[in-house]
């Protein structure tokens, strides 16, 4: 889908296309929307506007940000860091060195040659963002909070005690505290998205273990979830 300046996310993970080509964005942007992940295209200008000048709540949502082929695009990873920590991959049509070294430079996390699958790039995204966490021991939401280091979450003071895929989503919920995820991101980032042999269904099943278990501890159901969009954690 194409974008403008104006575009606004409502809090939904979003990954964002920067490309001169509209139909590398295009591309992307229904690749993307097969595998149930919402995304927005722009060209370059288009985007040095919009990152700009869009609001927090919105830039909050990004997921990450593709940078494809345009002008200056050395020039973007420093304007994208100045208002965001979401990871940048930048993508080149051919593999060269002094290109590949001069991207790094500039501050993307990772380069990659198209073409390139999109679950290739969830997976990328999801290592990138394994690495941002494993740099703080503790994440927390209100009275929730929980650890990468593998040890339940702490709720009101106490530890709750929970199966591995039901803490790894409690964790997931946290590190995307303020965004909606839908439930092909959760089983994506929980079960990896090369694993054939489980059903995404198996997600709803954990997510209502939990959040009955939550209800018992904090007096409230703290996960919010809207059909068709996802959910969020909004923890008091």
């Amino acid at each position: 889908m194409g974008a403008s300046a104006g575009i606004v996310f409502g809090g939904q993970a979003v990954f964002v296309i920067v490309d001169d080509r509209d139909v590398v964005t295009k591309g992307y942007s229904s690749w993307f929307h097969r595998e149930g992940i919402s995304s927005t295209g722009f060209c370059p200008s288009e985007f040095r506007e919009w990152v700009g000048t869009v609001a927090e709540d919105d830039l909050s949502a990004v997921e990450a940000f593709l940078l494809g082929d345009c002008e200056d695009r050395e020039t973007l990873p420093r304007m994208i860091r100045g208002r965001s920590r979401a990871p940048m991959i930048a993508m080149n049509e051919k593999s060269m060195l002094e290109q590949t070294l001069e991207l790094f430079a500039a501050g993307v996390d990772d380069v990659v040659r198209k073409p390139i699958h999109v679950r290739e790039i969830l997976a990328r995204v999801g290592a990138i963002r394994r690495r941002l966490r494993a740099d703080t021991d503790q994440a927390s939401i209100g009275e929730v909070s929980v650890f990468s280091d593998g040890r339940d979450p702490v709720v009101r003071g106490e530890v709750l005690e929970l199966p591995r895929r039901e803490r790894r989503i409690l964790e997931y919920l946290v590190a995307n505290r303020g965004k909606r995820v839908t439930k092909t991101q959760i089983f994506n980032a929980i079960y990896g998205i090369f694993d054939e042999d489980v059903e995404e269904d198996v997600v709803e099943s954990h997510i209502s273990k939990l959040r009955k278990k939550l209800r018992h501890k904090l007096g409230y159901d703290p996960i919010d979830s809207k059909r068709y969009l996802g959910y969020s954690l909004d923890v008091i």
